[in-house]
């Protein structure tokens, strides 16, 4: 038999009955509603402990959907935050290796830049410079410290001359041949040069170590203290160097006898001068037989 096609309320009791109760309890419902909002317009605080006790209820449960709902919130946020900081942290990345190459080539210029100052400063000689000449080697091994210039007598380079660069003492001209001479450094362990310490003129002596550094020992005095830092330069006794010429600054605290590291190092200078000595060198005296002439004698008359 096929199903009945009326599907209105009265057809069967049970959805009746259903639908009578839905009614009576939407009318119930709505008159206690009418109810609970005049007696609370009318009284407010009567339900003020149901109300609280509600509250004390529904806290939690939104204290829980809040931080739930903050959690989900976050977790874009913080996805979006990484790709941020991923990008920034690269692109920093970039920058810095960017300066660091604009860094490395104005630290170029200006070595240059000083380097060339000091050639300019090289060809303005004065007048006791006998030559400016090239330095072409230097040892940096062995337990002696000499240098080669590529200048020698032929250009009036003698041995004994002092030998500087544009910042400072390199040494003095141990031996010459025509084009080419040999230069005791001062760090060479037979290097012996009168200082003086520029703040109070202290006197010293820069002895060689022949390890590219010099010591600087006191004379005249004891309890000397010497402090990192501290110039010295020479000071003319002999009268081999000119005074003021810089010659080495103390590299540690020490007493009496300090380390120092010269100022002018021969394995980054191009160019030195070669200097007339200080004093001028004693002329050779010629021997007293020679320098005497004797006439002969003309021998007695015959009886």
């Amino acid at each position: 038999m096929a199903p009945a096609r009326d599907r209105r309320t009265g057809f069967s009791r049970r959805r009746q009955y259903s639908a009578f109760f839905a009614y009576v309890l939407a009318i119930a419902g709505a008159l206690v509603g009418i109810a609970l909002l005049v007696v609370s317009s009318f009284n407010p605080p009567a339900f003020a402990a149901l109300r609280m006790t509600v509250a004390s209820v529904a806290a939690p449960v939104a204290s829980g959907l809040d931080a739930t709902v903050g959690v989900v919130r976050a977790v874009p946020d913080a996805i979006g935050s990484w790709f941020r900081v991923h990008g920034e942290n690269a692109e920093l990345r970039a920058q810095v290796a960017r300066d660091a190459r604009l860094l490395t080539r104005a630290r170029v210029m200006a070595y240059d830049n000083r380097r060339l100052r000091a050639l300019l400063a090289l060809r303005d000689r004065p007048e006791d410079v006998v030559v400016t000449a090239r330095l072409v080697a230097s040892s940096a091994t062995s337990a002696r410290r000499f240098a080669l210039l590529n200048a020698g007598h032929f250009q009036g380079v003698r041995p004994g001359m002092p030998v500087r660069g544009p910042v400072g003492l390199v040494g003095r001209v141990l031996e010459t041949g025509p084009i080419a001479a040999r230069v005791l450094l001062v760090t060479d362990p037979e290097s012996l040069v009168p200082v003086r310490r520029t703040r109070d003129g202290l006197p010293a002596l820069a002895a060689g170590r022949g390890d590219g550094r010099v010591d600087i020992r006191s004379v005249n005095a004891t309890n000397v203290r010497f402090q990192p830092g501290e110039m010295f330069v020479t000071t003319g006794t002999g009268g081999i160097y000119p005074p003021g010429i810089p010659v080495a600054a103390i590299a540690a605290s020490a007493i009496d006898s300090a380390i120092a590291v010269p100022i002018a190092a021969p394995d980054a200078l191009d160019f030195a001068l070669v200097e007339r000595p200080f004093l001028p060198m004693p002329a050779s005296t010629p021997r007293a037989a020679a320098a005497t002439h004797v006439p002969p004698q003309a021998p007695p008359p015959a009886p």
